[in-house]
């Protein structure tokens, strides 16, 4: 009888940790709207990013859908929100264009919010009733709640960060006393026969998985990312003027975009100036270069004699050695990348930026996406996306580890994106 007891207890505390954990995500996601008006929340600034108000719905929509939607008898909320708050998933129904997200003016914004809680009120009341297969669901959606906090901040910056007065997401920001970024070094890595990818333990997508052993030569890893200082002396060289550096593609989108700069940078009389969530500032050529698509990256890379690293050689670094520090993410509040600290190892090679590497995004030998709709989550999109790596100052701290595989399209460049440079021994 004790140990029947002992049992229910421990099982008590971790549907309590279950509980907590759910809505601790849940609460972080609202809390990135508390500065936002309701017209913040929702218009749409390109085709590519969504509405906040969209987001808080579609983060909803997926607990509804894929928790509460797989028990016997459940009956939606709504049903227009499963034409509304669909993203991608074709075996649940059809969807309102991804373009076209900002054309919903209904439901408002408080009747998404109440949409929210009524879900979680919903999902509160049967937590302690799913079985390993349900929390498991659970669990990848406090992920994707997280991925979409991360494109919350990431949609918001480019929407106000496109607007003719660049109003700040907040105030005026943190002051940092400004301080020069360590001399670029490089991390040396033998030649083998490594394992990379998740293992079995552990949350991880099914992207990261199986684990597999790959075949590296001797490599090199610069020990910080590239600095906007850095990106400063590629423009004054002549780089995005120059078709030497760049790949047929990236350079036929330097032409028709006529990029000049990363995202976000203005040159004025006065120098550069860049848009972060606080507004305008000066540029710091300390801090690492951020919002450079993966052409940019790549043409940087041939301009400093170098390349990008693949993604088995990023992952061997990540895992070969402490990192020299912590890493800036969301939770830290700053919402920029800071300055490198002074040491001797990698730094920032988690938080601060998302950084490119040279591989595209391929499914892993023996890659097998999770069981129905949610199949669709990430091997629907292998193909025409780079892989990035580490994480960023948008991203929640936990959310990333050393096998997690980030993809974009390579002319993106409204992500947190940044450049490390590799090259071979």
């Amino acid at each position: 009888m004790f140990g029947v007891q002992r049992f229910r207890t421990g099982m008590s505390r971790s549907w309590e940790m279950l509980r907590q954990r759910y809505f601790r995500v849940r609460a972080r996601t609202e809390a990135l709207c508390a500065t936002l008006t309701a017209e913040d929340q929702v218009v749409q600034s390109m085709p590519d990013a969504s509405p906040v108000k969209w987001h808080l719905g579609h983060t909803s929509w997926f607990f509804e859908t894929f928790v509460l939607g797989a028990r016997p008898g459940y009956r939606p909320i709504d049903d227009s929100y499963q034409y509304l708050f669909n993203s991608y998933y074709e075996a649940v129904g059809d969807r309102q264009p991804r373009a076209r997200r900002g054309q919903l003016t209904r439901p408002g914004l408080d009747e998404v919010r109440l949409y929210r809680k009524r879900v979680d009120d919903r999902v509160a009341s049967v937590l302690g009733e799913l079985g390993p297969d349900q929390i498991s669901v659970l669990e990848v959606g406090l992920h994707h709640e997280q991925q979409h906090q991360e494109l919350i901040l990431t949609d918001v910056k480019h929407l106000l960060g496109t607007q003719p007065l660049r109003p700040g997401y907040r105030g005026d920001g943190e002051h940092v006393p400004p301080r020069p970024a360590p001399p670029l070094g490089w991390r040396k890595y033998r030649a083998g026969i490594v394992w990379i990818g998740a293992d079995a333990d552990g949350f991880a997508f099914d992207n990261e998985r199986p684990r597999h052993q790959v075949l590296v030569a001797p490599f090199q890893l610069a020990s910080r990312p590239v600095t906007a200082g850095e990106v400063l002396a590629f423009i004054a060289a002549g780089g995005y003027r120059d078709p030497a550096y760049w790949l047929s593609d990236g350079w036929a989108r330097v032409q028709s975009e006529g990029w000049q700069a990363p995202l976000y940078w203005e040159q004025r009389d006065d120098g550069w100036l860049l848009y972060d969530l606080a507004g305008m500032r000066p540029v710091d050529p300390a801090e690492p270069a951020c919002h450079l698509s993966y052409y940019e990256a790549d043409a940087y890379a041939r301009f400093a004699g170098a390349r990008l690293p693949t993604e088995a050689e990023w992952e061997i670094a990540a895992v070969a050695e402490p990192p020299l520090d912590e890493g800036n993410f969301a939770d830290d509040g700053r919402l920029h990348p800071r300055v490198a600290p002074q040491g001797d190892g990698l730094a920032q090679i988690f938080g601060d930026v998302w950084e490119w590497t040279a591989s595209a995004y391929a499914p892993y030998p023996g890659f097998q996406p999770l069981g129905g709709a949610l199949g669709e989550y990430n091997g629907k999109f292998m193909c025409s996306q780079m892989v990035l790596r580490g994480g960023s100052c948008f991203t929640p701290r936990g959310h990333v580890r050393p096998s997690y595989r980030n993809f974009f399209p390579p002319e993106a460049r409204w992500q947190m994106t940044g450049v490390r440079l590799a090259k071979g021994v």
